[in-house]
């Protein structure tokens, strides 16, 4: 493929991106989904693409693509955090998923 085709690419994934973070914003399960199976999408088209010259424009695109997923991922871990601490709230015993101490020396000791 050709630097056109990945200009097109990044274009469509930072659309993706914008989208994504739209549906979080907004806590739109089907968006989020929708989103994800968009990028894994579009992840392999770039795949398929292998070593291109990147020039000036294809930078740009992909460090604000990246930017934009990283955004994107710390919304999720707040969501998720969130919904931990809601949790815990209703049922009154915090952190049941927590590796209790022992476990963590034991895997040290490995």
């Amino acid at each position: 493929m050709t630097t056109t085709d990945l200009q097109g690419t990044l274009r469509q994934m930072l659309a993706v991106l914008e989208s994504e973070r739209q549906a979080l914003a907004g806590l739109d399960l089907d968006g989020i989904i929708g989103a994800t199976g968009e990028k894994d999408r579009l992840c392999g088209r770039l795949d398929a693409l292998g070593t291109v010259a990147l020039d000036e424009e294809c930078r740009g695109m992909l460090d604000t693509a990246r930017r934009l997923n990283e955004i994107n991922r710390q919304v999720r871990n707040i969501l998720a955090a969130n919904v931990t601490k809601r949790l815990d709230a209703l049922t009154g015993s915090p952190q049941l998923y927590r590796t209790a101490a022992g476990y963590a020396v034991a895997g040290a000791r490995l």
